[in-house]
C-alpha cells in the first residue's frame, strides 16, 4: 500500500472514528485502534497472494471512499419504502432494514422473538450490553486487510443472542440497502445461540446507485451445543458496487449450521465463508450458487476445518457465467488429527454460457486423520447437445430450450433452501437473472 493511500486512510480514520457508536467506551476505541493498525500492517491484499491469486481488489483499494452516510436518515423515505417492500416479504414477522450502512426503526419489524433473546441493530446492541460485545470484539482475528478495516470502521449491523433452547420460529430477513454512491460501508454482524437454540437469517444486500460503493461486511457466528444455526446471504448489489464478506463460525457439539450463499450483482465480490467444528458429532452443510454475465467477477473462498471426531459436512456449489464473466471457487476442507470418523464431501460444478466466460476453481481436502471419509469435486463444461436437441425437437425454442437446461442447473442450489415463501423469492430471482429466464416464469 502506497504511503499516500495509507495517509488518506489514517486521515479518514481519524475524523471518522469520533462519530462512530460507542466512542465513549475506553475499549472499543482500543478495539478500533487495534484494527487499524492491523490494516496498516496488512494493508489492501494482492494478486501475489496465493488466496488472492485470481481476485485483483485494485479498483476497490482506491482514495475515492466517504465512510459516513450524507443523510442520517434515507433522503426519500417514500421511494426508499417501496423499494424495499419490493425486496422484502409482506409476510416476514422479523425483519431489520439498512440504509447506507444505518439501522431505519421505521422500516423494521420484531414480531416473533423468544422470551430471553435478543435481536436488534448492533448500534443499539453497544449501548445495551457492550459487556456481551465485548467479549465478542476482542477475539476477533483479521484475517486479511479487509476485515481489520471492518473492525476498524464498523458502525452498525444486525445482533442475534438467543438463551438456551431459545427458537426463533420465523425467520429473520435482514436488508442492506444502499444507494449513495462513493459510500464505504462497514457493517458487523453477531450472532450467539446458546445450547439448543434455533434460527434462520436472512442477510440480503441491494442497491440502485449509478456510481460505485463499497459494502465491507463481517458476520461472527457461535453455535452452542446443539444449536441450528440457519444462515443465507442474497448478494444482488448495484452492478457497479464492490462487496466483500467475512463469515465466520465457532460450531460446539452437535450443532448443525447451514449456510446458503447466492451471489448475483456487484462488478466485483468476494465472499468467505470459514466454520470450525470445534466438538464432536458437529455438521455443517455449505450451499452455493453465482450467476453473473457481462465483466462481472464473483470470488467464494470456503474453509471447513473438522477439529473433533464424526463431524460431517457437505459442499455443493453450481456457478453460471456468461459474457466476460469471471469466477473462483476456492475451498478447502481440513481434517485435523483428532477429527477421526470424519464424513465430508465437497462439490462444484460450473456451466460457461460463453466463450469468453471463465472459472478457476480449485477443491482442496487436507486430511491428518486415517479414519476418514472424504470426497471431493469440480466440473467446468458447456450446455450439453444432446438436451437441447431433444427439447429443439419438441417444438421448443432454441433460446427457451436453453434457459430451460440453465434453470434445471442452477435450481438445484434454490431447492436445498428449506424455506418454501424464501424458495419462492429466489426462484424469481434466479428467472430474472437466467438469460431467457422470462419465458419460464409460467413454469416456476
Amino acid at each position: 500500500m502506497s504511503e499516500a493511500l495509507r495517509d488518506y486512510y489514517r486521515d479518514a480514520f481519524r475524523a471518522t472514528v469520533k462519530t462512530l457508536p460507542g466512542v465513549e467506551l475506553p475499549w472499543l476505541r482500543s478495539a478500533r485502534r487495534r484494527a487499524f493498525e492491523r490494516f496498516e500492517t496488512l494493508g489492501f491484499p494482492g494478486t501475489q497472494l496465493e488466496a488472492w491469486k485470481y481476485t485483483n481488489v485494485t479498483p476497490i483499494a482506491q482514495p475515492c471512499w466517504h465512510f459516513a452516510p450524507a443523510h442520517p436518515a434515507p433522503a426519500d423515505p417514500g421511494g426508499i419504502a417501496g423499494l424495499v417492500s419490493d425486496l422484502v416479504p409482506d409476510e416476514a414477522a422479523n425483519r431489520l432494514v439498512f440504509v447506507n450502512g444505518r439501522c431505519v426503526p421505521t422500516f423494521s419489524r420484531l414480531a416473533d422473538v423468544p422470551e430471553g433473546a435478543y435481536v436488534g441493530s448492533l448500534r443499539q446492541a453497544i449501548r445495551d450490553m457492550p459487556g456481551r460485545l465485548h467479549a465478542v470484539m476482542a477475539r476477533r482475528e483479521f484475517r486479511d486487510g479487509f476485515a481489520a478495516l471492518n473492525g476498524a470502521f464498523l458502525s452498525d449491523g444486525y445482533v442475534v443472542m438467543l438463551p438456551e433452547h431459545g427458537v426463533m420460529n420465523a425467520p429473520l430477513h435482514v436488508l442492506f440497502f444502499a444507494d449513495e454512491a462513493g459510500l464505504a460501508m462497514h457493517p458487523f454482524n453477531v450472532v450467539l445461540t446458546e445450547r439448543g437454540a434455533r434460527c434462520a437469517i436472512v442477510e440480503q444486500f441491494a442497491g440502485i446507485a449509478d456510481e460505485p460503493y463499497f459494502v465491507n461486511t463481517a458476520t461472527e457466528i457461535v453455535a452452542d451445543s446443539e444449536a441450528d444455526v440457519q444462515h443465507c446471504r442474497i448478494q444482488q448489489e448495484a452492478r457497479s458496487a464492490f462487496h466483500i464478506a467475512d463469515v465466520d463460525v465457532a460450531q460446539q457439539r452437535a450443532s448443525h449450521f447451514t449456510s446458503h450463499s447466492f451471489a448475483f450483482g456487484s462488478a466485483l465480490s468476494r465472499t468467505q465463508i470459514a466454520t470450525r467444528l470445534d466438538a464432536a458429532d458437529a455438521r455443517a452443510d455449505l450451499n452455493g450458487l453465482y450467476l453473473v454475465g457481462a465483466r462481472q467477477h464473483v470470488d467464494h473462498h470456503t474453509r471447513i476445518d473438522h477439529e473433533q471426531p464424526r463431524g460431517t459436512s457437505r459442499e455443493y456449489y453450481r456457478g453460471v457465467l456468461d459474457g466476460a464473466s469471471h469466477g473462483v471457487f476456492d475451498a478447502r476442507v481440513i481434517v485435523h488429527r483428532d477429527a477421526q470418523q470424519t464424513d465430508a464431501h465437497q462439490g462444484n460444478d460450473n456451466l460457461l454460457l460463453s466463450r469468453d466466460a471463465q472459472i478457476d476453481t480449485k477443491p482442496q481436502l487436507e486430511i491428518h486423520a486415517d479414519d476418514v471419509k472424504c470426497t471431493h469435486g469440480a466440473t467446468v463444461g458447456q450446455l450439453d447437445e444432446t438436451p437441447l436437441f431433444y427439447l429443439r425437437s419438441r417444438g421448443i425454442e432454441e433460446r427457451v430450450a436453453r434457459a430451460l437446461l440453465v434453470w434445471a442447473f442452477a435450481r438445484a442450489c434454490v431447492d436445498r433452501v428449506d424455506s418454501a415463501a424464501l424458495r419462492s423469492r429466489l426462484t424469481q430471482l434466479l428467472l430474472a437473472r437466467v438469460p431467457g429466464g422470462e419465458h419460464l416464469r409460467g413454469l416456476a
